[in-house]
């Protein structure tokens, strides 16, 4: 058994959600959260370039070459699917591995709020899935076209940096493009993306100005465009959209946004008592009142918006949190911790419910 497949293997057989290959140390592996050495030999270099061989196809290999990182997808026969990330650390090879798991699972199966059924079949505009590193931003996403998948007739394309999950087609006909491999750049794939009759599109990040543009025109026609952004909260998420663009176009960009933004969910991996993970998923809903506050630039105000917005399906981290502690799934501590608010969810907790969101939202 060759070294990569005997550490993918492990990694399977434990449940590792990563793992972490650097010359000159032991691997490592994240189960459950929590980053552990495995073993005390070393990694060596020698070992470390036949893992880059055997990893590396012959069309990247070059690019790694001259770019010393590089994207991609790996596939080990009877272990499973990993999305990787190879780069140079003070000139040495270093690897990180995401385990992504073949089943694409539900909603229901990631713990998460209903309400994502009905974002999944809105006909057309922007959901945006939001959130840190390693926050499960990927699987929600899988999860939302998977759900279309099963349940309407539609023309699905995904771009992506590498492809992570594998879809069947189902009710739905779907073409999932990688970078590198089935076209050359974010670029190009976007340009005929429209030529291409979709119905839904995929793009795997929200990069910079030119993929939000090319979400908008796609939007705007008529068709539903999902991304993701690296934003720790959902009303940041708009604000890092507008950092995308000059000054002077972003009055056009945020009506634009106003009027074609149906939701964004930004979600967090909270350590579960069960053990393993469960998400806390802040959810805004583009209302009215959140069009308003968009279209006049009020974006400090969404947070309350959100808070006051129960009754339209959002909900803020602080009302997750809240409800995963009452529920038993998370501790107290856990919560407090993770939560942007600390002082309020103690309130809460306490059975103190305060409406200051929404005389906020009233005085404007």
């Amino acid at each position: 058994m060759s070294l990569l497949r005997e550490l993918l293997t492990y990694a399977a057989k434990n449940e590792a959600s990563d793992v972490h290959l650097k010359t000159f140390r032991p691997p490592a592996f994240r189960l459950h959260g929590t980053l552990k050495s495995v073993g005390e030999r070393a990694l060596t270099p020698e070992e470390m370039g036949k893992l880059i061989a055997d990893l590396l196809p012959p069309h990247l290999r070059q690019v790694y070459e001259h770019a010393h990182e590089v994207d991609l997808s790996h596939a080990e026969d009877g272990v499973g699917r990993f999305r990787v990330n190879v780069f140079q650390s003070h000139g040495l090879h270093t690897v990180a591995m995401r385990h992504v798991k073949n089943v694409i699972p539900s909603f229901e199966e990631l713990s998460l709020p209903t309400v994502l059924t009905d974002l999944a079949l809105v006909p057309n505009g922007i959901v945006l899935v939001c959130g840190v590193t390693g926050s499960g931003k990927s699987t929600t996403l899988a999860a939302l076209v998977q759900h279309i998948n099963k349940t309407l007739n539609r023309r699905i394309i995904t771009i992506e940096d590498p492809i992570e999950y594998i879809f069947d087609d189902q009710e739905s006909i779907i073409s999932q493009r990688e970078i590198g491999l089935d076209t050359l750049s974010f670029h190009s794939a976007l340009k005929s993306v429209l030529r291409q009759d979709p119905d839904v599109i995929l793009i795997g990040e929200m990069r910079d100005s030119e993929t939000f543009t090319a979400a908008l025109a796609a939007a705007e026609t008529g068709h539903l465009f999902f991304s993701t952004l690296h934003t720790a909260t959902a009303s940041a998420s708009l604000s890092r959209i507008l950092d995308f663009f000059p000054a002077a176009e972003a009055q056009m960009i945020r009506m634009s946004l106003a009027a074609n933004l149906r939701a964004v969910v930004c979600q967090r991996l909270m350590p579960a008592i069960q053990g393993g993970v469960v998400p806390a998923v802040e959810i805004m809903i583009n209302t009215p009142t959140v069009k308003k506050l968009i279209e006049k630039n009020n974006l400090e105000m969404l947070s309350a918006a959100i808070e006051t917005g129960t009754d339209d399906g959002m909900q803020s981290f602080g009302q997750c949190i809240y409800q995963l502690i009452r529920n038993g799934l998370i501790t107290e501590e856990d919560g407090l911790m993770r939560t942007d608010n600390p002082e309020a969810l103690k309130m809460n907790l306490k059975g103190i419910f305060l409406n200051e969101s929404r005389r906020i939202l009233t005085s404007t």
